[in-house]
């Protein structure tokens, strides 16, 4: 099995900048995809950006220009830097990744808990 652990997400003025972390952490083989997506109350889950192994990036509109997705493979860990925040970013931002295990060459989908991002003055 494979286990994401969000970290990061808190309380920020509107402008503000946080930074999420999410490691992936148990019987690894290889982790492919990682993205964040978010979820506000009352809303459907959205995509706000993805990474794949090889570090090609894709973003929301919503975001592009304000947040940076990367990774450390080393870590098996994907980094969410979130810049110039606005009160609509305000969601639970989850992890996802699609991985491997050292069992099964299948890949399979894998969430974090999820994280709180709140902006507001």
């Amino acid at each position: 099995q494979v286990q994401l652990v969000e970290s990061g997400g808190g309380l920020v003025q509107p402008g503000g900048s946080l930074r999420l972390s999410c490691a992936a952490s148990g019987s690894i083989g290889s982790i492919n995809a990682m993205r964040w997506y978010r979820q506000a109350p009352g809303n459907q889950r959205e995509l706000v950006a993805a990474i794949t192994s090889g570090g090609r990036t894709n973003y929301a509109d919503s975001v592009k220009g304000r947040f940076t997705i990367s990774r450390d493979n080393a870590k098996n860990t994907v980094y969410l830097q979130m810049n110039s925040l606005k009160p609509e970013d305000t969601s639970v931002y989850y992890c996802y990744a699609e991985a491997t295990t050292v069992r099964s060459r299948v890949s399979n989908p894998y969430w974090g808990q999820g994280t709180q991002v709140t902006v507001s003055s």
